[in-house]
């Protein structure tokens, strides 16, 4: 679950995009590709674990492959979360857990991720413009991803 790290009560705008947060984590669990781009803008720059390097909006096919490849559901969970609003833009940050079972894999896997999202207000709703996520790897020359990080 997405958290604001807020000295004061959240804004209606941060209330929105934890909530939009929050239904981008059930469409992941319920592999609903369609539920999964719809907070993304057309044309949303989006560096994620996935070759190439950079993808422009959500490919609903590639989208619904990858959700494919998995038994069962996929959870997300937000924590550290920071939302910082202001005007029509806002700019997010944190960690997310990913937990499930591949089937490459054959087995649950469970690992953490640092994400960032910048999101802009479309009238009265907020859309992602821009999302980042990365997983650390280790420099000793192995380059193995860094899957045992906890926050």
């Amino acid at each position: 679950m997405a958290s604001a790290t807020l000295n004061v009560r959240p804004s209606t705008d941060e209330t929105n995009i934890l909530a939009l947060i929050e239904e981008h984590h059930k469409a992941h669990h319920n592999k609903d590709a369609a539920a999964i781009a719809a907070p993304f803008t057309r044309d949303a720059a989006i560096y994620n674990l996935a070759p190439p390097l950079a993808h422009h909006g959500v490919d609903l096919t590639e989208k619904q492959a990858w959700l494919d490849t998995w038994d069962g559901p996929i959870d997300l969970e937000s924590r550290d979360f920071n939302l910082t609003v202001s005007g029509d833009y806002a700019f997010g940050h944190g960690y997310i857990q990913m937990t499930g079972s591949p089937k490459a894999a054959g087995r649950q896997i469970s690992f953490w991720m640092r994400s960032t999202i910048c999101l802009h207000r479309e009238g009265s709703s907020w859309k992602i413009i821009h999302e980042h996520t990365s997983v650390p790897f280790y420099m000793d020359g192995t380059l193995r991803p860094a899957f045992d990080l906890k926050p």
